[in-house]
This record gives structure tokens, C-alpha cells and sequence, in this order.
């Protein structure tokens, strides 16, 4: 049986007990809050790191939530220290949220180092706030346990079923050609979102905290239950609770996050039929965590490991409600039998597969068996060839099958504004077979790579009936997106990928099944090409921008910051207390 901790030895302690000067302020500024001794003394400080703001729809609940989490802190003999840190809304936050990941990173991080805490339960959801959380903390290294904002209810207009982002693309097409009314379109506005909480479809939000789950980080089940379900502040108070324990126990990450986990979590987010964006922020987890992860990794757990989880966009029915009914993530876990290592620790103290055997699949439409899945490979195929030697990716399981293997005319946008004077021509000369291109969207040229991968239909096409086609960026799309979109070309264009030479009328050859993505020009007309190709002008001059930009890496590194990684430089020292 492992030794607890003392109370001397608590990283707080270096803050709170000593008899000197320094102590004595930080013990009188305490109880300048009202607090007194009998509130620290003998007892962890946990950091709850809090990603609620006014601008966070998603996290609109933490303002409670917090609460909860203090009392499960408090009820195990904690004192809980509240630190507010970036929400990064996908809603609101400009040109993307992708653009600040890295520095809710490094606020995460510096937050923990800074202040005298000996764990933290950190608060996200929305998209980036989970990789950004945990990513920080990883990096502090400190015991923390990660608490998921939930999905929120089901969406529902005219007694239709409506998925956050996923009917909100199909509808724009509808509207766009002409089909549904703007009193139509105002009332799938007001129902499709309906309580706090992330989005309801396996969006990039619902990925990411299954992942989480998956790596060990969260409690047993946390990451299924809705954001608007009284289990969920049940849930919170306990988050609060064993994160007192977690510290006592010294139950760091390096003892969770190990190769053994991070292939549970590729494995589990290629079953629920995750978003694209998991690639990029599993690897930079990892990394963080001093793990390696390749793209050819996912692709040879993807070609093992069948999607089960129907659920939208690459089901066609369900929600993230009726999966937290069907049993939720720990029943997707029990479906998956013997792909997923059991013996992997999580927060709990307890191995991920403990327990596995007496959870119950109450819906096996929503979470398939192995012997019927959704789909009979994993959510994501990595492309490469000649049109992108480091990897891009696609969701074959949301989109249409007869684009499996499709050669097709390049029509290429070298900007959004260009791209949307192509898909608002109704003339705009295309064919169904064209190949609609986004480039300089990566993640210097976006700047931070947008979600603009899923790149509109053309109204040329919409207008006789078409609403899918092939269409490649070096972009992001959103994880509750679909169709025949290829994404994160790497290198991107706008550092002089070979994306950057491709031109108008070019064939493109995708071929899914074989993973291969081409551009049908001779070695030799690429590389003269390449010797006409003059670099951009740099995006920002000043500024975090003038950082990101000479810092970020490509998507097949996961876009963290080069100074970021786990063998970047010695180890950063505890902060002096002088």
C-alpha cells in the first residue's frame, strides 16, 4: 500500500506553514478573505481552474457547477482556490479558437505553477478548452482530474430532431438553394440549441471528452452525462472530492498518461465516430505527455476499430442524450472488448477496464456491437502522396461512399473571400466530378487553421440537386460537420506545401480505400513550379499573433508551440518564495 503524503511535504506548505515574512503575508491576505487557519492548515489547496465566462454558452452552467466542485473539495478535507482561465467559446472567438489552444495552454500551466496549489479539477467542454486544460496541466504536472461541461439536450423545431452543427450546415445548404423559408430558418435558430452545455452531436467537443475519459482523466462515465442532468452536479461534487485523495495519494499524470492510455484514447474516439480535430490534439497531448504519436498510428488503430457509436454525424439518427441512456462511454468501452487495454490507471486509482463487466448496453442501435457497427473501420482515414507528404486526413464515414475513389479538376480558392465568390455564382463553371479547393487556411495562413474545411456547396451545384463534392483544404472543419471533405494538408500551402503549387484544372486523385492523395503533375513541372512560388507576407507583425506565427507547428505535429514540447529545454523549477 502506497504512503500518503504529509502536510509538510505539500507544494502549499512551501506558501502556508513556514514562520517568516513572506508566509505571513500570504497567511494575513488569506484571512483577509474571511478565511482562517482552521481552513489550510493540514489541508491541500486545490486549484479548480474554471473556463466559464459570459461569452461561453457551452460553460454557462459553470457558474454553478464551480460550487459543486467546491463542496466535494471541502467535504474531503481540501480548501478549494477558484482560478479563472480563458473559455475560448467556438461561438464567439475570432478568426478561431484554434488561434488560442496553445495559450489556454500556457495559462493552464502558469496558473498551476504560480499559486500555492497541490491539484487542480479542471473545468471544460467546449472544444479546445479540454486539449488546452489538459495539455497545461500535463505539462505542471501536479495531480488534477478533468471535469466535462456535458452535451446539451436535443435541439428540436417543428417536431423535428435537430444536432447542434451538423443540421445547422444541412439547413444553410437548404436555405442557400432556395428550399426552407426565413421563418423557417429563424425557428431552427431557436430550437437548435436549447440548454447549456456542448455541443449534442460527436462534434470535436463530445470527441474530446470522451478522450479525456478515455486517457484515465476523468471520473468513471463523466464525460456521457448531460450538461442539464442532476448527475451532473453529483458528478461535479465528486470530481471535487477525489481530487483531495488523488493529491494525498500523489496520483500524478505521468502515472495515467502513458502509451497504454493515449492508445485506449485513440481507440475509443475512433469508435464513437469522432471528429477530425482529435488527430491534432491527440498528438499534441501526447507529446506534452513525452509520448510519440504519428498520424500512421491513428490510421493503423482506425483500420482495426469499427465506429459503433450512432450517433450524429457519422450515425444518422441519434444524439448525445440517447447515447448517455444507451449506457454512455463506459458501455461504448464494454462493446470494444479486447481493443482497449484494462490494466490502464485513471484518476480514480483504479484500472479503466475494472468495473467494465457489470455495465449494461441498454440500446445496442446507438452503441453497436462489434458484430454491427456503424461503420467497419475507425472514424478517420490519413491520406498521403505527393499533394501532401506529411498526412491529411477525411471522415469516410460521413460522406457519401462514391467519393471513396474520385479524380476530379481543381478549382482553387487562394483565400475565404475567393472561395465565396465561387459558391455564390450560380454560373460558376463546375462539374459534380470538380474539386473545390481552400488554401493559406493552415495554421500560419489562417492564421490558427479555421474551421473552414467544410467548405460550402456551390450554389452551381445546389441549384440541380447536388449537396456533396470533394473538397480539400489545409484547414480545419468542425466535428459536427460531414461530406467528402479533405482537411489538415500538411505541409500547408502557405509555408510552400505542394499545396501552394497545385493549380486550376489540375486532376486530383483521391483514393481512400489505397490512402492516397495525388495532384496528377510530373515530378519535374512541381518542382519548376516550385521554383516560380514567392513566400506570403507574415500574418501578424506584433503581438501573441507575431508569437504564434514563428512558434506553431503543422497539423501533423499537433500544432503545439515548438517551445511547448515535452523535450523542449530542462525542466521549469518551482517559483522562488522570496
Amino acid at each position: 500500500m502506497s504512503t500518503k503524503k504529509r502536510y509538510d511535504e505539500l507544494r502549499s506548505a512551501r506558501w502556508m506553514a513556514p514562520d517568516d515574512f513572506r508566509s505571513f503575508g500570504h497567511r494575513s491576505r488569506t484571512m483577509q478573505m474571511g478565511y482562517g487557519p482552521e481552513d489550510w492548515e493540514g489541508k491541500p489547496i486545490i486549484a479548480v481552474v474554471n473556463t466559464w465566462s459570459d461569452a461561453q454558452p457551452c460553460h454557462a452552467h459553470f457558474k454553478d457547477r464551480v460550487e459543486w466542485v467546491k463542496r466535494g473539495i471541502l467535504q474531503a478535507g481540501g480548501f478549494p482556490m477558484e482560478l479563472p482561465a480563458l473559455s475560448l467559446s467556438e461561438s464567439y472567438v475570432k478568426p478561431t479558437t484554434m488561434l488560442y489552444r496553445n495559450l489556454l495552454a500556457i495559462e493552464t500551466e502558469e496558473l498551476l505553477r504560480s499559486h500555492p496549489v497541490d491539484g487542480a479539477v479542471l473545468m471544460g467542454g467546449c472544444d479546445k478548452t479540454t486539449p488546452g486544460l489538459v495539455m497545461g496541466a500535463l505539462s505542471m504536472r501536479l495531480p488534477f482530474i478533468y471535469l466535462p461541461a456535458g452535451p446539451m439536450l436535443r435541439g428540436n423545431y417543428a417536431g423535428q430532431v435537430l444536432g447542434s452543427g451538423t443540421d445547422s450546415f444541412k439547413y444553410w445548404d437548404e436555405r442557400r438553394a432556395g428550399a426552407i423559408s426565413k421563418e423557417q430558418w429563424h425557428g431552427i435558430e431557436g430550437g437548435i440549441a436549447r440548454s447549456y452545455g456542448h455541443c449534442m452531436t460527436m462534434g470535436t467537443a463530445s470527441t474530446m471528452t470522451a478522450v479525456a475519459e478515455a486517457m484515465g482523466l476523468t471520473l468513471p462515465g463523466a464525460s456521457s452525462i448531460p450538461a442539464a442532468d442532476a448527475n451532473h452536479q453529483r458528478m461535479s461534487a465528486s470530481s471535487g472530492r477525489r481530487i483531495v485523495e488523488m493529491v494525498w495519494d500523489d496520483l500524478t499524470p505521468d502515472k495515467i498518461v502513458t502509451k497504454t492510455a493515449i492508445v485506449n484514447a485513440v481507440t475509443v474516439a475512433m469508435a464513437t465516430g469522432c471528429s477530425t480535430n482529435a488527430i491534432i490534439h491527440l498528438i499534441a497531448m501526447a507529446r506534452r505527455a513525452g509520448i510519440p504519436l504519428e498520424l500512421d498510428e491513428f490510421d493503423r488503430i482506425g483500420r482495426n476499430t469499427p465506429v459503433l457509436a450512432n450517433v450524429r454525424p457519422s450515425g444518422k439518427v441519434y444524439l448525445m442524450e440517447d447515447f448517455f441512456y444507451a449506457g454512455g462511454l463506459r458501455a461504448l468501452m464494454k462493446q470494444l472488448g479486447d481493443k482497449l487495454d484494462h490494466s490502464a490507471m485513471t484518476v480514480s486509482g483504479k484500472p479503466i477496464g475494472e468495473g467494465l463487466d457489470e455495465v449494461r448496453v441498454f440500446n445496442e442501435d446507438v452503441i453497436r456491437p462489434l458484430s454491427n457497427p456503424v461503420y467497419h473501420e475507425g472514424s478517420i482515414a490519413v491520406l498521403k502522396g505527393n499533394l501532401a507528404p506529411d498526412g491529411a486526413v477525411i471522415k469516410p464515414a460521413a460522406c457519401d461512399p462514391r467519393y471513396y475513389t474520385h479524380a476530379g479538376p481543381a478549382l482553387i480558392a487562394d483565400s475565404y473571400d475567393e472561395l465565396k465568390q465561387i459558391i455564390n455564382d450560380e454560373d460558376h463553371p463546375m462539374t459534380p466530378d470538380t474539386v473545390l479547393v481552400l488554401r493559406n487556411a493552415g495554421p500560419q495562413g489562417g492564421p490558427g487553421m479555421p474551421e473552414w474545411g467544410m467548405l460550402p456547396m456551390p450554389k452551381a451545384l445546389l441549384k440541380k440537386g447536388h449537396r456533396d463534392m470533394v473538397r480539400l483544404s489545409d484547414a480545419r472543419m468542425s466535428g459536427t460537420s460531414y461530406g467528402a471533405c479533405v482537411l489538415h494538408v500538411a505541409p500547408e500551402a502557405f509555408v510552400g506545401g505542394p499545396l501552394a503549387l497545385l493549380r486550376n484544372g489540375d486532376m486530383i486523385e483521391l483514393d481512400i480505400p489505397n490512402r492516397i492523395l495525388n495532384m496528377r503533375v510530373s515530378d519535374d513541372e512541381v518542382e519548376r513550379r516550385r521554383g516560380e512560388w514567392s513566400p506570403r507576407l507574415p500574418r501578424y507583425e506584433r503581438g501573441y499573433g507575431f508569437m504564434f506565427s514563428r512558434h506553431i507547428e503543422q497539423a501533423d505535429k499537433g500544432c503545439d508551440f515548438d517551445f511547448l514540447r515535452n523535450d523542449f529545454g530542462a525542466p521549469v523549477p518551482e517559483p522562488e518564495i522570496n
